[in-house]
């Protein structure tokens, strides 16, 4: 085959040993990369591990094509007079090998089953009319060796229509202008499937300085390009993804923040009675997950004097959890409202959680105090007991029986009573709270505990709730937790 060079350049060949070294160190990277990418576990529902797992492939074929090129470099320019140039150069991509036959669909033989096979090389003479195409070429085209090498009229025949323009004007400007050739079509193979193929080239001059012929390098790009489109739509994919959890953020917040209680600092109930309440309560997002939870707190003065305390938390994350804690607290109010007691209340709200469209569990704790005979009636469905200090001294209240909401049909829920006195100090809080950056439920509830003199010695509530939030706020929290501290006053 010609030399792929203009008449009036001299041939320069690359060091073989640097050319060598620069194979074995491609060869290498490209099987650290083949391993990470086979060790990573893929999940084909997540945007990011998709996007990932597109860039691995990306990277694999531009390692397989650089591989191609060194190998075409330590080659140097082919003999004209070798007899089997297209052997030698499949000797040589075996630096890099790769699945005999993934571009093509089918298994080439042993000698051209290397990266080498989807670069190809031609030449047009256009003073004998005489064409030249290397073993790889007829392979990239699927054309037999008995069709023969195709002129440059015949080409445009298996090339895309809309891409026949493109091509013309390439071989045009080269032949005429003396422009080089770079530029990409697609073409139908005589077995039908469509492949993508980039041509780069340039004239071969005579002594005169006349084009004698056309030489171009074509390199079967369809799985580069594949791969490239897959990075694109996995990229746009994950954006898309990040864009909508954006979104879901934001409609979760503005729902939470719809629904919460809307005070902030101290709050103070019941205050016709011997010993009001004085109310505090705090959020505290997870740090592990972008999306809001299903947590809530909540405290309301209730008709016949009595102020209601709830707090209680929904599985899930999001404005599906959001939207379904604000359905129960609102079911949670109304009947609270209309005079339902504690045990009867949490039934209701196992009902209701049992037959909504959204299943999902919660837990909850739902207390009723009377400032009069100074007595808190509760009930709890799964939900971690009140914590009472007084004194200094704190202690965990003992659970009447009660199961998660909406676990199972028809469940029932008991109820016990818990004198409070003047200076006692109540903590209720969400599981999120104990387990903080993984702290296990009785650890978290020891350090709860251990509060005993910070909280008597708060001024308020909303002291109190800032000493609980001192000693649990700064935590990598799995789930985002409520924290509500009542302070019986005198």
């Amino acid at each position: 085959m010609p030399s792929p060079l203009f008449a009036d350049r001299p041939a320069q060949q690359p060091e073989p040993g640097a050319v060598d070294a620069l194979i074995s160190q491609t060869r290498r990277l490209r099987g650290e990369l083949v391993a990470v990418r086979q060790d990573a576990v893929m999940d084909d529902d997540d945007p990011q591990q998709r996007w990932q797992r597109a860039l691995c492939d990306l990277a694999v074929h531009q390692l397989d094509d650089l591989g191609a090129h060194l190998g075409q470099l330590r080659a140097g320019v082919p003999d004209e007079t070798a007899p089997d140039p297209a052997g030698r150069e499949a000797d040589l991509g075996s630096a890099l090998a790769t699945d005999p036959g993934t571009a093509y669909g089918e298994a080439p033989p042993a000698p051209t089953g290397s990266l080498l096979s989807r670069v190809g090389s031609a030449e047009w003479n256009l003073l004998t009319d005489e064409v030249s195409w290397s073993e790889e070429l007829f392979q990239i085209f699927g054309r037999t060796h008995e069709a023969g090498p195709m002129s440059l009229d015949e080409m445009p025949t298996m090339v895309f229509a809309e891409d026949q323009p493109l091509l013309q004007a390439m071989v045009t400007d080269c032949l005429i202008d003396g422009k080089p050739i770079d530029g990409e079509f697609r073409i139908v193979r005589t077995d039908g499937r469509v492949r993508t193929v980039h041509m780069t080239g340039e004239p071969v001059l005579d002594a005169d300085g006349c084009t004698a012929s056309m030489w171009a390098v074509l390199r079967d790009v369809s799985e580069l390009r594949r791969s490239q489109r897959a990075v694109r739509e996995s990229l746009d994919n994950l954006e898309h993804s990040r864009r909508v959890e954006q979104t879901e953020r934001r409609v979760a917040v503005e729902l939470q923040e719809a629904v919460l209680p809307p005070w902030r600092g101290s709050l103070r109930f019941a205050h016709d009675g011997p010993a009001p309440l004085d109310v505090a309560a705090h959020y505290l997002p997870a740090a592990s997950t972008g999306l809001i939870g299903g947590d809530w707190y909540d405290a309301l003065a209730l008709p016949d004097g009595d102020a209601l305390l709830t707090v209680g938390d929904l599985t899930g994350h999001g404005v599906t959890a959001t939207s379904s804690m604000a359905m129960l607290l609102g079911a949670l109010r109304g009947m609270a409202f209309a005079g339902i007691r504690p045990a009867a209340l949490m039934g209701h709200l196992n009902q209701l959680l049992d037959a909504s469209v959204q299943p999902a569990l919660g837990s909850a704790m739902c207390c009723r105090y009377d400032p009069v005979a100074q007595t808190l009636t509760w009930a709890q469905a799964g939900h971690p007991a009140p914590l009472l200090f007084r004194d200094g001294r704190g202690h965990v209240l003992r659970r009447p029986e009660g199961v998660l909401l909406g676990a199972t049909t028809g469940a029932e829920y008991g109820e016990t009573e818990t004198r409070l006195l003047p200076g006692d100090v109540l903590v209720l809080h969400t599981d999120g709270l104990n387990r903080g950056s993984g702290t296990g439920d009785d650890a978290g509830t020891r350090r709860l505990l251990a509060l005993g003199q910070r909280l008597a010695g708060a001024r308020d509530a909303q002291d109190a709730v800032r000493a609980v939030i001192e000693e649990f706020g700064e935590e990598l929290r799995e789930d985002d937790a409520c924290v509500m501290v009542a302070r019986v006053g005198h």
